[in-house]
């Protein structure tokens, strides 16, 4: 991976696990599983995800589309608490991302903070250099997030299934895989929102982008 000496702007992604008293830690296997979604030389991964201290996890990133997919990823498995910071990094960009510091570094550490409030609808925050933009961007992961905290398994069945045969499945073939009816599908799609949440992604991640300045 490069040193990416050319980045000004970033986004730190810091993640804090909810109730390790009461559950045990779990962070090697969330380390596992973002392993398994990014790649170490995954593309949009500046350095990739280490824990940082006790059961916080980090990584620095420069995809916004990423970020999105992550941050909803993790609010649909619970029990993370989700900080976005979007500004820039001090350089050279150390190779381990716990050692990385600069303003980005800060507000995701603020976001982290501010995410877990027990007053939020969904554990996320969003904290960068534009502050209007950052807190749009905000607001539209945690509708996204609420959205999707609000599915049925029926509905997310039928997005898992999609999501596993591939951008060109189509109703019926996700029908075939499910042992249900091409209408079932259709229906399910609808309740769940999921037409509604594919339009909202890259405004989400526009906003990101946005936050930066």
């Amino acid at each position: 991976m490069s040193q990416a000496a050319s980045l000004v702007d970033v986004f730190v992604l810091t993640i804090d696990q909810q109730g390790s008293r009461r559950v045990g830690d779990r962070v090697d296997a969330l380390l596992d599983v973002l392993g398994g979604l990014v790649p170490a030389d995954g593309p949009g991964l500046v350095r990739g995800f280490e824990r940082t201290v006790g059961d916080e996890v980090q990584a620095v990133l420069a995809d916004a589309d990423l970020v999105v997919d992550l941050t909803l990823r993790l609010t649909r498995m619970g029990g993370w608490s989700v900080g976005i910071g979007i500004g820039p990094v001090d350089h050279p960009l150390p190779a381990s991302t716990r050692a990385g510091s600069g303003p980005a570094f800060v507000h995701a550490r603020t976001a982290v903070e501010r995410a877990k409030a027990r007053t939020r609808p969904v554990p996320l925050a969003v904290v960068g250099e534009g502050l209007t933009r950052a807190a749009d961007a905000e607001a539209v992961l945690t509708l996204l997030g609420a959205l999707g905290a609000r599915r049925t398994p029926a509905g997310w069945a039928v997005i898992d299934a999609m999501a596993t045969l591939g951008p060109n499945a189509t109703q019926d073939a996700v029908a075939v895989r499910l042992g249900v009816t091409q209408q079932a599908v259709s229906q399910r799609l609808r309740a769940a929102m999921w037409a509604e949440e594919v339009a909202a992604r890259p405004v989400a991640a526009r906003l990101l982008r946005e936050g930066e300045s």
